[in-house]
């Protein structure tokens, strides 16, 4: 029994503060429940209710926007600039790594200031750059249909670096003897690149698309610190909208019943990611 004991203390904290949290969660989300009152049981109804919620279903497209956005962009890029830092030619290389890095590490507060000041409509760099060929000043962050561009923008900057270190950490892994055989056989940058590169990345790449997938899935600093989820809800995110509904307006029910479809959401699409991956590695 005394390795038990040794290992008990976490599996205390993992049962107390995340499957006990997870399993009261779902349980809730058959009850109405304001967190003070004793909680109504209603069945159902929470689910019914969410399938004619207008906000939610546009918080769900947005949220498919991130991670697209994410998986389509952040990772693809996040592999070049990997392949560009791993290069033996390339100067500097610790210093690179350390700026795409920095982002990551820097406060929240710090990056919604300065990308606030980039595309604030008075006083923004970037329109300030526009009026220089005439273009007028744009509401970024005050229309509807624009306002989304500049989460997307910050998604890019702040994930791309880190998702970069990750690649750059299989890509080390890969062995060079590979590379030198193809470069006897004659094969160049991009032959060696799609050969050998590629499928030697395999592992990696289903690791950085499924936690990709599942931070995007779960955004909430960005759209929050930008635009607060508007203007009318325009950015808003299921994350934020559940935390509207759920803390904000202490509709702990209501809030239960988004998470519980967010979670069966991240666990479907995630299943669907690493059979695809397993499905690739067997041809």
């Amino acid at each position: 029994m005394t390795p038990y004991g040794f290992i008990a203390p976490a599996y205390l904290l993992f049962f107390t503060f995340m499957l006990g949290p997870a399993v009261f969660a779902i349980i809730i989300s058959f009850f109405r429940w304001g967190g003070l009152r004793p909680p109504e049981f209603i069945g159902l109804a929470n689910y019914e209710r969410i399938l004619g919620d207008e906000v939610f279903w546009i918080s769900v497209r947005n949220t498919a926007i991130y991670s697209a956005t994410s998986i389509f962009i952040v990772v693809p890029l996040a592999l070049f600039l990997a392949v560009a830092l791993n290069s033996p030619s390339l100067r500097f290389r610790n210093m690179w790594r350390a700026i795409y890095f920095a982002p990551i590490v820097t406060s929240t507060v710090a990056i919604s200031q300065s990308f606030l000041m980039l595309f604030s409509r008075e006083f923004g760099l970037i329109n300030l750059t526009l009026a220089r060929f005439g273009i007028a000043s744009i509401d970024w962050l005050g229309s509807r249909t624009l306002a989304i561009i500049p989460v997307i923008v910050v998604i890019i900057w702040r994930w791309t670096g880190l998702t970069s270190i990750y690649f750059l950490a299989g890509l080390q892994g890969i062995p060079v003897e590979l590379y030198d055989a193809a470069h006897v056989d004659g094969a160049g940058r991009f032959r060696s690149f799609w050969s050998i590169t590629l499928p030697q990345l395999r592992p990696m790449s289903l690791f950085v698309s499924v936690i990709v997938l599942i931070g995007s899935l779960q955004i909430f600093d960005e759209p929050q610190v930008l635009t607060g989820g508007g203007p009318s809800n325009a950015t808003r995110s299921v994350v934020q909208y559940l935390y509207l509904r759920g803390i904000t307006q202490f509709r702990l029910g209501y809030g239960a019943t988004i998470g519980f479809i967010l979670f069966i959401s991240i666990f479907v699409l995630s299943l669907v990611q690493m059979g695809a991956f397993r499905g690739k590695t067997r041809d």
